[in-house]
């Protein structure tokens, strides 16, 4: 296998974990109430784009990488409420390490190869990038609802001096 493309799977799978200790930072910080409040009808909740990503996972990495059945009922992501925190954290986990597997499995071959998924023509590293892209846009979201209905730093970098050149 490339050097490239053992990179490019093992930066998607870090970023992937990165987003999941995050989300759960924020699950931990948030009631369950909080988790499931909309602000307005344009805006999903936390618990909703939590199902949202373990759906888009599902779909892009297991099912169109790896050959899982699609099952995927994207519209019920954003209609589902009242689950608990950790049942959210126990989905995304389990959809994670379905995905690290698929991701580990992957050939330069993979990469290169165009897949079809969610009606769009993808390479496998586009897939990789969008996934990785796409859950880090959403943790940003979930950061954000966090941090504006506690009014908190999610200590996300904590002990770690971000003024440190090169």
């Amino acid at each position: 296998m490339s050097e490239l493309a053992e990179q490019v799977k093992g930066e998607c799978v870090r970023r992937l974990r990165e987003g999941e200790g995050r989300i759960a930072r924020c699950l931990g910080l948030l009631s369950h109430e909080q988790l499931w409040h909309r602000p307005n009808q344009h805006l999903s909740s936390t618990g909703n784009l939590v199902l949202h990503l373990c759906g888009n996972v599902g779909q892009w990495v297991n099912s169109t990488l790896g050959g899982c059945p699609d099952e995927r009922a994207r519209d019920q992501e954003f209609e589902l409420s009242g689950i608990a925190a950790g049942e959210l954290l126990r989905e995304l986990r389990s959809t994670l390490n379905k995905a690290e597997s698929t991701i580990a499995r992957l050939s330069p071959t993979d990469l290169e190869r165009t897949w079809a998924v969610q009606g769009f023509q993808e390479t496998g590293t586009g897939i990789l990038m969008h996934v990785a892209e796409h859950f880090s846009y959403h943790v940003g979201q979930i950061t954000l609802h966090t941090k504006l209905m506690l009014d908190v730093d999610t200590g996300y970098y904590a002990g770690q001096d971000l003024n440190v050149k090169g």
